[in-house]
């Protein structure tokens, strides 16, 4: 299916598709997918969400280790740029966005109404057990949590070698 007519892309709206994106394989392959199910040249932004040190799980000291807190927001706009780069040549008109968050799936849904997003687009980790329970499920959180359309998109399964 490829939706064509903009009146109902996304359910009308005309705010730009939100991207959660971490880099992983997941998340590639659900701006892939998007590419294949929407018009080309629809404004997009590609959100990277960091996590200040302190809030990380089993973060044992205090207070940030110099220079850590920067590093780490270094890197995720260098993710959000290559999801950005990802989602251009999909079709999309992307810019990208760092942004910090005590909780990935509540910056999601904040920068999501902030934006007006039409469609937020998460790939889907897959996490079962105690991945589940130690890390929980950005995508699962972020659908029970807003009322915007979202699109979880699971990545193609890996291939083991025989």
């Amino acid at each position: 299916m490829s939706i064509e007519d903009p009146s109902i892309e996304a359910g009308g709206s005309q705010g730009p598709v939100l991207f959660a994106y971490d880099g992983f394989d997941d998340a590639k392959a659900a701006i892939e997918q998007a590419g294949r199910q929407f018009r080309t040249r629809r404004s997009a932004i590609v959100l990277t969400v960091w996590e200040p040190f302190a809030s990380m799980p089993f973060a044992s000291t205090p207070s940030t280790p110099g220079g850590l807190e920067q590093s780490i927001e270094r890197e995720a706009r260098r993710i959000a740029d290559e999801g950005a780069r990802l989602a251009r040549t999909c079709g999309f008109d992307a810019h990208s966005l760092a942004e910090r968050g005590n909780s990935i799936w509540e910056r999601i849904v904040q920068s999501a109404e902030e934006h007006d997003a039409c469609l937020v687009v998460l790939g889907a980790h897959g996490r079962t057990g105690t991945q589940l329970v130690a890390r929980g499920s950005v995508a699962g959180a972020s659908a029970q949590h807003t009322a915007r359309p979202i699109l979880i998109v699971h990545a193609p399964p890996r291939r083991v070698a025989a």
